[in-house]
C-alpha cells in the first residue's frame, strides 16, 4: 500500500500555511517509518528551522511549495544561508535530507546539491622526537602506563579497544608477540607486536600477574575507557604535549607504518578500518613532510 501523499499547491503569499501542512505531513511520516529516534529528532529540528527561515523577514520564496522548481530554489537559498553562517557541511546535508523527505510527502521530488564535506587533513601524528619524549614520560610514570602507551603507539589500538583488553588477548614469547583487539561492530583483529611493545607489556604483566582478567587495573579497579584517556592526557602533560589523546597515538602508528613502506591495504588491516578511504588519508603527506622531501632531494 502506497503512502499517503499530501498535495500542496498554495498561491503566492500562502507559504506559512503550506509550511505548516508540510511539517504535519513530515511528522506523520516520521511516526510511521523505522528511522532511529536520533534521526527523527534531527529531521524534525532541521525541518522546523527551515520553515522558520522561510517565513522570516527578508526571505521571498512564495513558490516554495508550488512546484519542484520553486521548492528547489528555496532549499538551495536556505543551503546558501547555512554555508554563509558557517554551519558544518554534515549538518547542512542532514538538513537537505530532512527537507527532501518533507517535500516527498507532498509529491515534490527535489534534488539539491549537497554541501561539500572537506576531506580530513594530514593526521596529527607525533614527530619521531615527540614520540620519544612521550615514551620516556610514560616510562617515568610506571610499568602500567608505559604498557598502555605501547599498546596505543605500537598496535594502533583505539581507546575502547585498549580498555577492553584481557590478559588472554596478549600472546608474547621470547621472539614473537601478538595482541587481539576487539574493535567496532564486534570485529576482532590480531596485530603483531614489535619488540619494544612486547618488552613493555611483559614488564607490566610481571607486576600485575598473568592470571585471567582485565589487562589494566589500578587502585580503584579495572580501568575504563575514561581511564585510558586520562593516562594518555597525563603522559602528554608530563611530556609537555598537553591534550594528548589515544587517537593521536593511533595516528602516529599509522603514519609510521606508511613511512616504513606499508601499503594502504596493510594499514587498513592493521588499524581495522572498514574502508580503504579512511586508511588513505595517512598517505597524504603534510607540508612539513613535503618540505623535508624537497630538502633531501635537492640537498
Amino acid at each position: 500500500m502506497s503512502a499517503e501523499v499530501v498535495a500542496l499547491r498554495p498561491g503566492a503569499g500562502d507559504v506559512a500555511s503550506a509550511a505548516d501542512l508540510a511539517l504535519t505531513a513530515l511528522h506523520r511520516h516520521l511516526d510511521r517509518c523505522k528511522l532511529s529516534a536520533n534521526t527523527v529528532k534531527a529531521y524534525t529540528r532541521q525541518a522546523a528551522a527551515y520553515v522558520t527561515w522561510l517565513t522570516g523577514p527578508g526571505v521571498e520564496h512564495d513558490d516554495a511549495f508550488a512546484d519542484v522548481v520553486g521548492a528547489e530554489a528555496a532549499v538551495t537559498a536556505w543551503r546558501r544561508s547555512r554555508i554563509d553562517g558557517r554551519a558544518a557541511p554534515n549538518t547542512i546535508n542532514q538538513g537537505i535530507a530532512a527537507l527532501t523527505l518533507m517535500y516527498a510527502q507532498m509529491g515534490l521530488r527535489i534534488h539539491v546539491k549537497r554541501a561539500t564535506v572537506p576531506k580530513p587533513g594530514e593526521p596529527d601524528a607525533l614527530t619521531t622526537a615527540e614520540q620519544g619524549v612521550v615514551e620516556r614520560a610514560a616510562a617515568r610514570r610506571g610499568a602500567r602506563d608505559a604498557a598502555i602507551i605501547a599498546v596505543l603507539l605500537y598496535a594502533g589500538a583505539r581507546e575502547e579497544e585498549c580498555a577492553r583488553l584481557e590478559v588472554e588477548d596478549v600472546a608474547i614469547t621470547a621472539r614473537t608477540g601478538t595482541i587481539r583487539l576487539h574493535g567496532k561492530g564486534d570485529q576482532v583483529r590480531v596485530v603483531p607486536l614489535p619488540p619494544t611493545a612486547r618488552e613493555r607489556i611483559s614488564a607490566w604483566l610481571n607486576i600485575r600477574g598473568r592470571h585471567p582478567g582485565p589487562q589494566w587495573v589500578g587502585q580503584r579497579g579495572t580501568l575504563t575507557i575514561s581511564g585510558i584517556v586520562q593516562v594518555a592526557l597525563a603522559v602528554g602533560d608530563d611530556a609537555n604535549l598537553p591534550g594528548l589523546r589515544p587517537h593521536r597515538l593511533r595516528h602516529t602508528y599509522a603514519t609510521r607504518l606508511r613511512e616504513g613502506g606499508a601499503d594502504v591495504a596493510q594499514v587498513q588491516a592493521l588499524l581495522g578500518h572498514a574502508s580503504l578511504d579512511t586508511s588513505a588519508r595517512y598517505f597524504r603527506a603534510g607540508a612539513a613532510e613535503q618540505a623535508a622531501v624537497v630538502d633531501r632531494v635537492f640537498e
